[in-house]
């Protein structure tokens, strides 16, 4: 019997596949090709400063008059395929609440759904027991700001399709068409590799 711990996808794949299928596909059926570019290391060292603030700072900002905070949070879910570390998990007496610090300045769709995988993971493995996941919070670094996302139904559904298509995008390893929005082509790292874009 094998020992090795199954497949999984990371959260970040999800966020990553919703801006563009071609990069998912890129990480998983040609590993270790992606280049580290200045701005992901600028968004690390923006995730490290953030998370010195929040240490300082009370849980008014998330609605919330007293918590625990749990810093880089590992989550993992055999039955999702999914693993992923949430930046901030808030625990109250009635609620888990998981943050996600972004170095942006607008919350756009895969943010929100790597959010919501998050808090999907959260609830199938509670740290400390079963509670409520119905929320979560974008932290907008360079706004300072926290927007809250609310984990309806229709979010859980486009969650479960996403994983739904990574599963596809791994297991068949075919190419999906490119992102609809070009200008996500122009800074992408992996633009070397699409001979059909721009």
């Amino acid at each position: 019997m094998s020992t090795s711990e199954p497949f999984t996808f990371r959260v970040v794949d999800l966020k990553q596949y919703v801006y563009c299928p071609r990069i998912l596909y890129y990480q998983t059926v040609l590993p270790g090709v992606r280049p580290v570019t200045y701005k992901m290391e600028a968004g690390v060292v923006a995730h490290q400063q953030a998370e010195g603030r929040e240490k300082r700072r009370s849980l008014r900002t998330y609605g919330v008059q007293a918590g625990a905070r749990h810093f880089n949070a590992p989550l993992f879910s055999v039955e999702l395929g999914l693993s992923g570390e949430v930046d901030l998990l808030i625990e109250t007496a009635d609620e888990y609440i998981p943050v996600d610090y972004k170095a942006a300045k607008i919350v756009g769709a895969h943010y929100k759904l790597q959010l919501m995988a998050y808090g999907r993971l959260v609830e199938l493995a509670p740290p400390n027991g079963p509670k409520p996941v119905t929320r979560g919070f974008l932290y907008l670094i360079p706004q300072r700001t926290a927007v809250a996302v609310s984990f309806t139904q229709r979010l859980r559904s486009q969650l479960d399709e996403a994983i739904s298509q990574l599963r596809e995008i791994a297991y068949t390893q075919r190419m999906p068409e490119p992102t609809t929005q070009p200008r996500r082509c122009v800074d992408c790292e992996f633009r070397r590799f699409c001979n059909d874009v721009l």
